[in-house]
């Protein structure tokens, strides 16, 4: 389901194996919290997709638990950023900006962070419209006003 999503949208889209359920059970025990159903489900079918220009439109599991770690622990984040514990970093657009599932309160949308201002918008109903939405445009700032 996931993958005929994404080719429907970029036929270019590149898959990876399938991610093992036990992965999952133990990044969600890493992360202390479970990962949203659609995002689960995805990354049963392909442990990552890659969009335009090798951008990584959902990272693999290993890359979701290590940066959302990072994010939610480093002192040197906090000191810049507003806190981004309520965030589940999933993909990125390949310059900086990250995609994310809003945990506090749990909710289908995705925001984007934008590094270099630290602001948090929304850009999508849910991980579907994402994939149709970052698939579907060629460049890094599909999700720009």
């Amino acid at each position: 389901m996931w993958r005929q999503a994404a080719t429907d949208v970029f036929p270019g889209a590149g898959f990876s194996e399938p991610a093992r359920a036990s992965d999952l059970v133990a990044a969600e025990t890493r992360l202390g919290r479970t990962l949203p159903a659609e995002l689960r489900d995805l990354l049963l079918e392909s442990n990552g997709v890659v969009g335009h220009t090798h951008v990584d439109t959902v990272w693999p599991i290993d890359q979701i638990v290590e940066r959302n770690l990072l994010f939610w622990s480093d002192q040197t984040f906090a000191q810049l950023y507003m806190a981004f514990d309520a965030l589940l970093f999933f993909g990125d657009n390949g310059g900086g900006d990250q995609f994310a599932f809003v945990r506090k309160p749990e909710r289908p949308d995705i925001f984007v962070w934008e590094h270099e201002s630290d602001s948090r918008r929304w850009v999508a109903n849910n991980l579907r419209d994402y994939l149709n939405r970052s698939l579907r445009a060629a460049g890094d700032g599909w999700y720009q006003p």
